[in-house]
């Protein structure tokens, strides 16, 4: 039985979505974020050592790390489905893209404005003006352009084929998930019609209807 040790906010949705999709039987073990820090608890420690989710067991084997998981399970239980074939050419290299540009690429984005938009909230009041001009300059000159680009490629490529890569949902759609959502969960997608359809599409989808029936709704770290 896979088990899937489950943080609150986090995104370990998507993992749970995978499963769903494949239909395979699974455990969720639920872990709360400590309330001050919203660090996850040292519980999660003893599964992997850097005590971070998504993470699963499956028998005594223990893979971490979002895309080493989805390719773990897409391989192993999969039977060919949620990913195209090797041969596939452009299919192919489309979902390989995908599946590790959200991680590599998009996330670390999204966390760094995350982290310097919490900056001026954890400051001293003595020197908060400060930090939320630094803050402030930051974003305003690195992070949104840059966050720009990137949306604008998503949206490009959302126009063009609908999803990333395969049938729908392929894992590179169920790992390129929760980044979009924490996307829609900070500012407008008006200007981006394709993504906001892929965010719908998402929701809509019967196996991960099933994931909130079982596990919640999909919440972001400082909901």
């Amino acid at each position: 039985m896979i088990r899937v040790h489950h943080l609150e906010k986090s995104r370990s949705h998507r993992i749970l979505w995978l499963l769903e999709a494949l239909n395979v039987d699974y455990e969720i073990e639920v872990y709360q974020r400590d309330p001050k820090t919203q660090q996850a608890p040292d519980a999660l420690k003893k599964v992997h050592p850097l005590g971070k989710s998504p993470v699963i067991t499956d028998g005594d084997l223990t893979v971490a790390e979002s895309g080493a998981i989805i390719d773990y399970l897409v391989n192993h239980y999969g039977e060919g489905r949620l990913q195209p074939a090797t041969d596939a050419g452009k299919e192919w290299v489309n979902y390989r893209y995908w599946l590790h540009y959200a991680e590599g690429s998009l996330m670390p984005l999204l966390v760094m404005g995350l982290v310097f938009s919490q900056i001026p909230k954890q400051s001293p009041w003595l020197i908060k003006p400060i930090a939320k001009g630094i803050s402030s300059t930051v974003q305003q000159r690195f992070i949104q352009p840059q966050l720009k680009q990137h949306l604008s490629l998503i949206e490009t490529h959302l126009s063009e084929h609908g999803n990333f890569a395969g049938d729908w949902p392929s894992g590179a759609d169920i790992q390129m998930s929760f980044p979009l959502q924490a996307v829609a969960a900070t500012r407008s997608l008006a200007a981006y019609p394709a993504i906001a359809a892929f965010i719908e599409r998402i929701e809509s989808d019967p196996a991960w209807q099933r994931v909130v029936e079982r596990a919640g709704p999909l919440t972001m770290p400082g909901e």
